[in-house]
C-alpha cells in the first residue's frame, strides 16, 4: 500500500509506531521498523549519550528506516538534532512544533521532519516552516491531549496543508488505517497499540492492566503535570485527583529530585525546561513543577512495573484492545484488515 508517507520514509507500510518515553526503546523500534513500519525512538527520557546508544542499537538490529522522536520545547534540543543528523537517523519527529531552526538544520541535512500537533494552527504553522510532514493527534491519543476528536481535526489538517497528514488518535486495526486514509490522510500512528505488543518491554503486569482496562477505565486528568494528560485510571490517579495544592507540589519537588539524579540533568537545566514549558501556556508556576511529576511516574509503571506508584499513559483505544501480537503480527494483520476493507467498499458490499 504506497501512499505519500511510504514514499517520504521509506517504510514499507503506512504505519508509524510513536515514540514513547520509556517505552519506545530498541527493541520495540526495530521490531515495528522490521515489520514494515515506522519505529520510533522515545529519546525525551534518554540522555544525549543514551539516545546515541539507542540509535546505534537500532541500526544494528534493522536495516529499515526509523526515526527519533524529540522534545521541541527541551533545552537541549539543538545537541540531539545534531545526534540524529551524525548518526545518520532517517526521520525526526517532534512532540510540539520545533522552531522553523530546527527544521532548516535537519531538511539541510537530508533528514525527513515530522513534528506531532493536536491544533489545526499548529500544523499551519509547521508547513509554512518547512516540514515534510505532520502527525495530527486527536482528542483520543494517549498522553498529553487535546480536546478536539481525530474526526474532526484531521478532516481541517488535510483540507489546510499540502504536506502528507499522519493520523493518530484512536487507531487500532485496518479499518482504522482506511478510514484514516478516506479523510486524506497518508497513514495512521499508534501509541498505545504498540505498547500492547509482545515486543514491548513494559512489564508484563502493567500489560496485563491495560488489557483488562474498558473504555470507561481511561481518563483525562490535570493533576500530573498542569496539562491535559490521558492515563488508564488508578489508585494513583484517583489520590492525585483528590490532592490539594501542596501536597501536589511536594511530591513534584520530590520527583524533580529524582529525575535529575537518574538523567543528570541539572537544576539549572530543569528550570530552563520548565521556562519553555510555560512560554506561550497559561501556566502557573506550581504547574511547571509539577511537570516534574510526568518522567518518573511514568517510568515507576513502564520500567519498574509499579501500577500502585506510576502513572499509565493511554489512549482511549486500548479499551478494545484484547491480545499481545508481536509487531510483525500486529502489522500484518492491520495490512490484511485494510485489504479486506478496501474490498468490501470497492466490490459493492456496503452494509
Amino acid at each position: 500500500m504506497d501512499t505519500r508517507l511510504t514514499a517520504l520514509t521509506g517504510a514499507a507500510h503506512p504505519i508509524v509506531q510513536t515514540g514513547m518515553g520509556w517505552v519506545a526503546g530498541p527493541r520495540l523500534v526495530s521490531a515495528a521498523a522490521n515489520a514494515g513500519a515506522l519505529g520510533i525512538v522515545g529519546s525525551a527520557t534518554m540522555t544525549p549519550d543514551q539516545l546515541r546508544s539507542a540509535v546505534r542499537e537500532v541500526k544494528a538490529r534493522t536495516a529499515a528506516p526509523f526515526g527519533v522522536n524529540l522534545r521541541a520545547d527541551a533545552g537541549d534540543a539543538p545537541e540531539r538534532v545534531g545526534i540524529i543528523i551524525q548518526e545518520g537517523v532517517k526521520v525526526a519527529s517532534f512532540a510540539l512544533a520545533p522552531s522553523r531552526e530546527l527544521i532548516v538544520r535537519l531538511k539541510d541535512a537530508g533528514v525527513v521532519v515530522i513534528p506531532s500537533v493536536g491544533a489545526l494552527r499548529h500544523a499551519e504553522k509547521v508547513a509554512a516552516w518547512g516540514a515534510d510532514a505532520v502527525l495530527v493527534q486527536g482528542g483520543e491519543g494517549g498522553g498529553h491531549t487535546g480536546r478536539v476528536a481525530t474526526t474532526v481535526l484531521l478532516p481541517q489538517v488535510v483540507d489546510s496543508v499540502d504536506i502528507p497528514v499522519i493520523a493518530a488518535g484512536g487507531f487500532f486495526d485496518g479499518r482504522g488505517l482506511v478510514a484514516a486514509l478516506a479523510y486524506g490522510a497518508a497513514g495512521i500512528a499508534m501509541g498505545t497499540r504498540f505498547l500492547l505488543t509482545s515486543d514491548s518491554t513494559v512489564p508484563d503486569a502493567v500489560k496485563a492492566r491495560y488489557l483488562a482496562a474498558s473504555a470507561a477505565d481511561i481518563m483525562v486528568t490535570t493533576k500530573v503535570d498542569g496539562l491535559p494528560h490521558r492515563m488508564l485510571r488508578s489508585e494513583l490517579t484517583d489520590s492525585l485527583e483528590r490532592s490539594g495544592p501542596a501536597a501536589a507540589l511536594v511530591g513534584a519537588l520530590r520527583h524533580a529530585a529524582s529525575f535529575r539524579r537518574l538523567s543528570g540533568t541539572s537544576w539549572t537545566r530543569l528550570i530552563r525546561d520548565g521556562l519553555a514549558m510555560k512560554r506561550g501556556k497559561e501556566l502557573g508556576w506550581s504547574q511547571v513543577l509539577l511537570a516534574a511529576n510526568t518522567p518518573m511516574l511514568l517510568r515507576a509503571s513502564m520500567v519498574e512495573g509499579r501500577t500502585d506508584l506510576g502513572v499509565m499513559a493511554s489512549g482511549q483505544a486500548a479499551g478494545v484492545i484484547g491480545d499481545l501480537p508481536s509487531c510483525a503480527e500486529l502489522v500484518g494483520r492491520i495490512m490484511s484488515e485494510a485489504d479486506e476493507a478496501l474490498a468490501r467498499l470497492t466490490g459493492g458490499a456496503l452494509r
